[in-house]
């Protein structure tokens, strides 16, 4: 993708919001235009597919606890709706505050300290029995990277229906932006005109968020 200008835009920008941010509001607004992002394939009583009444972001947060780094999820519901300020306050919520209050962490403790079959049970039905559920608990689209690291990841096993992962800018602003996706819910049809339709979010309805507002003379 070329996102010059919006590399540029973000750099002038006093808050810098972050890619994570960017990316998660860019796809909300593709997905709430193409409703088979939002989909989810279910299996039990039957196979089916379940359609989300909006999209529900899960961006992988890592941060120290007790000295070791970990994952969290940071769930954003309905990013395309939310200004890139108020998504990026929910990240830094999940990187900063203290872990006691950060509610995907504190689940996350209580499931663990279950006996094996009763949360192999509780991640199977949240999958598998209860569309609602699944997009509730576990977002309709993932975003992942590591590209604060100085890496990019190129291949992914996607827990949802689809996962945007990407690698870092170069001097011109180009970039690589890989889509994963559950080949039950879409076909590669499908994923490639999301890419499309996700570049021209990212260039469009996003970079005019980020340019500053200027006063027109009268």
């Amino acid at each position: 993708m070329n996102l010059g200008g919006l590399k540029t835009a973000r750099q002038q920008h006093s808050a810098k919001p972050s890619w994570s941010s960017i990316f998660a509001k860019a796809y909300g607004i593709v997905a709430r235009d193409n409703p088979v992002l939002r989909r989810s394939f279910v299996s039990f009583p039957w196979a089916r597919f379940y359609e989300h009444p909006h999209s529900v972001a899960s961006i992988n947060v890592e941060r120290e606890v007790n000295g070791e780094q970990i994952v969290i999820y940071s769930y954003v519901r309905a990013p395309e709706n939310r200004t890139l300020e108020a998504i990026d306050e929910i990240i830094r919520h999940h990187k900063e505050d203290p872990i006691e209050q950060v509610r995907s962490y504190t689940r996350m403790r209580t499931l663990s300290k279950l006996p094996r079959f009763i949360r192999r049970f509780v991640w199977w039905y949240g999958l598998n029995v209860e569309g609602n559920r699944r997009g509730h608990n576990f977002g309709t689209f993932a975003i992942s990277s590591v590209s604060a690291l100085g890496a990019g990841l190129v291949n992914l096993f996607p827990l949802l229906s689809t996962q945007i992962h990407y690698g870092m800018l170069d001097k011109e602003g180009n970039l690589e932006v890989r889509l994963t996706f559950d080949h039950r819910v879409l076909d590669g049809a499908n994923a490639a005109r999301a890419l499309a339709d996700l570049e021209n979010a990212l260039n469009t309805v996003v970079l005019s968020e980020l340019k500053p507002y200027r006063r027109l003379a009268i």
